[in-house]
C-alpha cells in the first residue's frame, strides 16, 4: 500500500530523518524497516543532486522518500518532485494560504501550477503517462506534510487542515517553542498546554497529526504514539549515530 493511501487509512506510519548527504547511510536506514524516510534540505548542507541519489537509493530499497523543502518554493518543490521523491514536507506553513501553495506546487494544471518535464519521475518521458495519472489522483498522487512551527500556525491550524491535499502534519517543537518565547522547554506548561491544543483541532479534524522525536529513544517514540500521532519521525541519523557511538565508547570506559 502506498504511503498516502495509509495516511488516508490514518494508519501509523513511522519514518526517520536523513540529514547527511551518504547513499550508504540513506541505504542503511532503507533497509531498516522504516515506513517512509524524509531527506532534509533545510538545516543540512545536502544539495539537489545529492537529494536525488539519496531519493534513488531510498526507492530502490522499495521505501517512499520526502523532501523537506528549504522553503515553500515552487521550482524546488518541482525539482525534488521530477528527481521521483513521492512527497514533500513543508517547513513554516503557518496558513491555509500556505498550504495551499504547497499542494499546488506538487500538480501539474490544471490541478496546479508545477511546470512539465521530463525527468527521473517519468523515465526521462517513458513513463510520462503514468507520471502524469498519478500525480492527478488525489488517493495516491504526492504527499504533502505540512509544518506547525509557530503560533499563528496554531491559530489557522483548522483552516490549514482543511486545504485539499494536505495529508498529515508535523510539529516543529523547536520553533514553536521558540515562537511562544520558551527555546526547547517542552515542558513548559505553557507549551504543553499548545501541544493539547494542536491535538483537539487535530481530533475534530480528523487529520493524521505528526511529531519528531528527535532522540532514538523508545519511550520517546511509545508516548508519541499514544498521544495520538500517526505520523512519527523516529529520531535522524546524526542523532542515532552519535547516541550508539557516545553509549559504546562510555561503556567501555567504566569497564576498562
Amino acid at each position: 500500500m502506498q504511503l498516502k493511501q495509509k495516511l488516508i487509512n490514518k494508519q501509523l506510519t513511522i519514518g526517520s530523518w536523513i540529514t547527511l548527504g551518504n547513499t550508504g547511510i540513506a541505504e542503511i536506514l532503507a533497509n531498516a524497516g522504516f515506513d517512509w524516510l524524509v531527506i532534509d534540505l533545510e538545516h543540512t548542507t545536502i544539495s539537489l543532486e545529492q537529494a536525488g541519489e539519496l531519493i534513488r537509493t531510498i526507492e530502490l530499497a522499495g521505501v517512499p522518500s520526502l523532501v523537506r523543502l528549504t522553503s515553500n518554493d515552487e521550482n524546488q518543490i518541482k525539482r525534488v518532485m521530477d528527481a521521483g521523491a513521492q512527497g514533500i514536507v513543508v517547513p513554516m506553513v503557518n496558513n491555509a494560504n500556505d498550504a495551499r501553495k504547497a499542494v499546488l506546487s506538487t500538480r501539474y494544471p490544471p490541478l496546479g501550477v508545477r511546470g512539465v518535464g521530463l525527468a527521473r519521475a517519468q523515465q526521462y518521458g517513458a513513463s510520462f503517462n503514468e507520471n502524469f495519472t498519478w500525480q492527478a489522483d488525489m488517493n495516491s498522487g504526492p504527499v504533502v506534510v505540512v509544518q506547525i512551527e509557530s503560533i499563528d500556525a496554531v491559530e489557522n491550524l483548522k483552516d490549514i487542515l482543511a486545504v485539499r491535499g494536505v495529508d498529515s502534519f508535523i510539529i516543529g517543537p523547536y520553533d514553536l517553542s521558540c515562537s511562544m518565547g520558551i527555546p526547547g522547554k517542552f515542558d513548559h506548561p505553557e507549551f504543553k498546554k499548545i501541544m493539547s491544543k494542536i491535538m483537539k483541532i487535530s481530533a475534530k479534524q480528523e487529520s493524521v497529526s505528526g511529531l519528531h522525536v528527535v532522540e532514538p529513544d523508545a519511550k520517546q517514540l511509545a508516548d508519541a504514539i499514544d498521544s495520538g500521532h500517526k505520523f512519527i519521525a523516529y529520531s535522524v541519523d546524526i542523532r542515532m549515530i552519535d547516541v550508539v557511538a557516545r553509549e559504546g565508547i562510555s561503556t567501555f570506559k567504566r569497564i576498562k
